[in-house]
């Protein structure tokens, strides 16, 4: 913080449990992550190398030691890591992962059906030597999954040693936990916190009126993922109220009575 600045709230600080910020790397260069890190690292928890950018990215081993360095959790996409399971490569996987110094990987099933026994068995295997995020939701926009199954297949890949799951959205932010409009299900949200902690689960969250909604929902230190690397800052002042979205959700009651407020886009459309 460049000034002290009152009823800000709390955020958690590295290394956290809640309040996490995943950014998605679809290929920066060496140069473009420096200059990220050089403004970004101290908001940034997770770094996911895209899909399968790892595979075709020059100097992808110089760069995760970048990041390493400036304290960042990095992994490959869990597409990469469908694309060696569908081969049955899956030694292959780990041998690539450990040779780029990795020790954080993704199990999913977005690309590809994986029956979830199969899937909790791997990631049980896994877990035993890396940090595990798991993804629950497919990349279809076809394929829905009904409330109850996104809560026990989360339960149980939580249990079969997984440190967060991942809800689901792409990189587009038009399927999973959203509509193909980008609102949030909420019903679905709703119904997956009845029976999963907060804290466990990272919500993809892309677009910024998704960051908005789930701040509003949760509060500042919710987890959120698939961030562009030019839209941490943006975000963090989204948590911290220093954006108009968010601008009276931490102030006191007594400060914001009788300050004209301007309606949110959101509550203009439902208008």
């Amino acid at each position: 913080m460049n000034h002290s600045l009152n009823h800000l709230p709390e955020r958690t600080t590295k290394p956290r449990e809640s309040g996490l910020t995943m950014v998605m790397d679809k290929g920066l260069s060496l140069r473009q992550a420096e200059d990220f890190l050089e403004v970004c690292a101290d908001k940034v928890d997770l770094l996911k190398l895209g899909f399968g950018t790892s595979v075709i990215t020059p100097n992808v081993r110089e760069k995760i030691k970048i990041y390493q360095d400036a304290g960042l959790i990095v992994y490959p996409g869990g597409t990469l890591f469908e694309a060696f399971f569908v081969r049955k490569q899956l030694d292959d996987y780990l041998r690539f992962v450990d040779a780029l110094g990795l020790e954080c990987v993704e199990v999913s099933d977005g690309s590809m059906v994986i029956e979830e026994d199969d899937k909790c068995e791997m990631i049980q295997r896994l877990s035993k030597g890396y940090r595990v995020l798991s993804e629950v939701g497919s990349k279809e926009a076809g394929i829905l999954i009904s409330p109850n199954k996104w809560t026990t297949m989360m339960q149980k890949e939580l249990e079969a040693g997984s440190w967060k799951v991942i809800a689901e959205a792409r990189e587009s932010g038009n399927v999973g936990i959203y509509r193909p409009n980008g609102t949030a299900h909420t019903a679905l949200v709703r119904r997956i916190l009845a029976k999963v902690k907060l804290e466990d689960i990272l919500w993809e969250a892309p677009q910024k009126p998704q960051q908005v909604w789930f701040l509003k929902q949760f509060g500042a230190n919710v987890n959120l993922g698939n961030i562009g690397p030019h839209d941490v800052i943006p975000l963090e002042c989204l948590r911290l109220g220093l954006r108009g979205d968010t601008f009276f959700d931490h102030l006191p009651e007594a400060m914001a009575e009788g300050v004209r407020q301007i309606p949110d886009e959101e509550a203009l459309a439902e208008e």
